[in-house]
């Protein structure tokens, strides 16, 4: 016999605090189950999938006559006691001695009802096979899903859970822009509810954007980190969290207990993996920031095939261990800091770790080693996007070395020297001298030649730094370091930074001297790269010395080697050789062409240092064409790029003359205010912006606004929005529009959605920004 509860529609919990955010997983949920019989939430666990879940079902109730109930299944280990764990909380009380199925489905078969199958990932299989059963057979039943996990049947939609929206690090909000987030929101209200005369004020704003940062968005531990503010301030709560697990070991007692610290939390997800993904997940914690799938397999691989490996690697995915990203062209693949911890502190009680980190180091090694051998070649774009996304890897790989033993640290001064070429092509000169620095004060097992190749790679960039000094010092080293020994590279190698020195010290002729004496040996071992290097840098020199047919031979070599291979940073530096050399001759037209021609490349490989060398030569044409507000515009956004690289705005002395005349000239004829707007403009610039400008392009490049703000609003939900910003009522605004409450109602929501807001405030917050910048972009436009 079986007997369901009369009158129980629903067993929905009630809230107990508030719900933030969502608003988007939130209206693509129910769009889902519109369409889809199945639906399931995954992510992380405590990145609040059960809590979305919650409300969605409780905004669709409606939809469904016969009720929405939830089965809670946490608790819930033994396979066995999933149906009858269902049948409880539909309602059924089961007493004949039938198969616990037939009677869900004769129960269910005729009923319109969702069923929420709450924290499914320890019961993956007997869930997956119970739904899919039952949605067989029951043609009205709906099911809502939340697992690490997808069931992974027919039918099934999928909806991956992120964490909480958290501020840009490159972009600091006013203190009225930060509601529009929702790591924020949330702290602040469980902050308030735990400390009532908490606020969000000027001086805690950057404590607690911090610590919403660091917890990357993660609901479970924001909520327990505000917690704390009982007992401690927001500062130091932050400045706390680098011992997370033990900051964050006390919640709310109501809660799951896997939910009432972030240890159990993590401790849950761990405990669900299969021995493999235990193995892989501590081991892929080596990597720093996020990895690519020849990494994983060239490191993490020991033991088992690749193909074994990309099984685990999609099945940590699956669990939400692993976060997929696709940023461009390639696939890559990240663990949240807070489960990265743990799998290196899972890794340090395998006795794999220090196995595994020189691992890291030696693959690492060996990619540097083959970007540097092919920069010169039709993948050097391509290297320079992969050396840039692994940039964390790369630092934790050069820490780790140089901090070792003597063996150690001479892998971290090969690693360091073959970096070179992307420092300089990044404009990263201060980076790369660092790193080189600490390799060289470290003792080593290096070889001769490679100390050698690293004090010249340290040097160049001192020259490129216009740090002669410090530069002439490593020449020295280098050279004594070569007593002795019949070498004649890594004697060219020193002979050729000391012409790159002469260079920034104006000393032209011995540059060139050197330049001449290093580049016939290059020649004879066939180094393309130093070939290259040695070549625009004779090319540079010989139209500084106002050799302009010289100068146009030494870069018509280097175009010859560059250009058939597709070649991008050496050529920016030929052409803007070139057109020194056009000036020479007194031709500013031609110099712009060439000027214009290495602008764009350096938009292609991103080079700042070589964009801001461009921008400033034009600055002086434009002075001297008389375009005085084009000229100091230009003039600032040169001095920008330089500020963004590090780097000196005097590159060479002998330049001084022209950089003073262009601005007594600009001064002259717009005076010094006129001159400090134009600057300003200028500086204002983003990198792309900047280079649009000189190319006079049309129109100009601007920096994507952040999603909350690039969301188009017709014209009818902006009006909304702006009164709502002034605190109407949905009844006001609708008298206001001579439209229906309802229709107001409707518009409200719809900005809502489009902004993905969960409150009036923060539609306020959005609009007091906005017309702030609108403000701001029109007194610009004035000037």
């Amino acid at each position: 016999m079986t007997l369901a509860v009369r009158g129980m529609v629903g067993n929905l919990p009630m809230a107990l605090t508030s719900f933030v955010g969502r608003r988007r997983e939130s209206s693509e949920a129910r769009r889902l189950l519109s369409t889809a019989r199945l639906v399931t939430l995954t992510g992380i666990g405590g990145v609040g999938k059960s809590r979305l879940a919650l409300r969605v079902a409780e905004d669709s109730r409606r939809a469904f006559g016969d009720g929405v109930r939830l089965v809670e299944l946490a608790e819930v280990h033994d396979p066995e006691s999933l149906k009858d764990t269902v049948a409880i909380a539909v309602g059924l009380r089961v007493r004949a001695a039938r198969p616990p199925l037939d009677m869900l489905v004769e129960y269910l078969a005729s009923r319109r009802l969702l069923l929420v199958m709450d924290n499914c990932e320890h019961l993956v299989g007997a869930v997956a096979a119970l739904c899919e059963a039952l949605l067989r057979r029951c043609s009205h039943l709906r099911i809502l899903a939340t697992s690490r996990e997808p069931l992974g049947i027919g039918g099934e939609a999928i909806l991956r859970v992120p964490p909480l929206t958290v501020p840009d690090p490159q972009r600091a909000p006013p203190l009225d822009g930060l509601p529009q987030y929702e790591a924020v929101t949330l702290f602040v209200e469980r902050a308030t509810a735990a400390v009532p005369e908490f606020r969000l004020t000027e001086e805690n704003r950057g404590d607690v954007v911090g610590i919403c940062r660091q917890l990357e968005g993660l609901p479970l531990p924001i909520e327990l980190a505000a917690a704390r503010l009982r007992a401690m301030s927001a500062a130091q709560i932050l400045d706390r969290l680098t011992d997370r697990y033990r900051l964050l070991n006390r919640g709310s007692r109501s809660a799951p207990t896997r939910q009432q610290s972030l240890r159990a939390c993590v401790d849950w997800s761990h405990d669900l993996c299969s021995e493999q993904d235990q193995m892989l997940w501590r081991r892929l914690a080596v990597f720093a920031g996020s990895f690519e799938l020849d990494a994983a397999e060239g490191i993490c691989s020991e033991g088992s095939a690749e193909d074994e490996l990309l099984d685990g690697v999609a099945s940590l995915v699956d669990k939400s261990i692993l976060i997929r990203e696709e940023p461009g062209i390639a696939v890559r693949y990240r663990l949240l800091e807070t489960i990265r911890d743990y799998g290196q502190e899972k890794l340090r009680e395998s006795g794999e770790h220090l196995a595994f980190v020189r691992r890291h180091r030696d693959w690492y090694e060996r990619l540097v080693s083959r970007a540097a051998d092919e920069w010169i070649s039709p993948h050097q774009v391509e290297w320079i996007a992969r050396l840039e996304r692994e940039q964390p890897n790369l630092r934790d790989a050069l820490t780790f070395s140089i901090a070792g033993n003597e063996e150690e640290a001479a892998a971290g001064l090969r690693m360091a020297t073959a970096l070179y070429p992307f420092w300089l092509s990044r404009g990263r000169l201060s980076e790369g001298r660092r790193w080189l620095e600490r390799a060289l004060a470290r003792p080593t097992a290096a070889e001769t030649a490679d100390r050698a190749r690293a004090l010249y790679a340290c040097s160049a960039l001192a020259a490129m730094q216009g740090d002669v000094e410090g530069g002439m010092a490593r020449v020295q080293e280098g050279r004594e370091l070569n007593l002795g020994h019949d070498d004649a590279v890594s004697d060219a190698f020193i002979t050729h930074v000391e012409g790159l020195l002469a260079l920034a010290a104006g000393d032209f002729d011995r540059g060139v001297a050197c330049l001449e004496a290093s580049l016939e040996v290059f020649r004879s071992e066939g180094m393309r790269m130093q070939v290259v290097e040695d070549l625009a840098g004779l090319g540079l020199a010989t139209a500084l010395l106002g050799e302009a047919e010289r100068a146009a031979a030494w870069h018509a070599e280097v175009l010859a080697i560059t250009e058939p291979c597709g070649e991008a940073v050496f050529r920016t530096y030929s052409l803007w050789a070139t057109g020194m050399a056009e000036l020479q001759r007194g031709d500013p037209a031609h110099a712009v062409a060439l000027f214009e021609k290495g602008l764009r490349l350096t938009r292609s490989v991103d080079d700042p240092l070589s964009a801001a060398w461009f921008l400033d030569v034009m600055a002086w044409i434009a002075a001297a064409a008389q375009e005085f507000g084009r000229a100091a515009t230009l003039r600032g956004a040169a001095m920008a790029m330089w500020q963004i690289v590090d780097g000196p705005t005097v590159r060479f002395p002998s330049l001084l003359v022209h950089r003073d005349e262009c601005r007594r000239q600009i001064v002259g004829a717009i005076g010094e205010r006129g001159y400090e707007a134009a600057l300003r403009r200028g500086r204002e610039l983003t990198f792309e912006g900047a280079v649009s400008f000189a190319l006079r392009e049309e129109p100009a490049a601007v920096e994507p606004e952040p999603a909350a703000t690039a969301t188009s609003l017709t014209r009818r939900e902006r009006q909304v929005a702006d009164l709502v910003a002034q605190g109407l009522t949905n009844k006001a605004i609708a008298e206001q529009l001579v439209i229906s409450p309802r229709t107001a109602q409707g518009h409200v929501e719809h900005v809502l959605t489009k902004l993905g807001f969960t409150s009036r405030t923060q539609i306020a917050a959005w609009i007091v920004e906005r017309t702030r910048d609108e403000s701001l972009d029109q007194d610009s436009s004035i000037e």
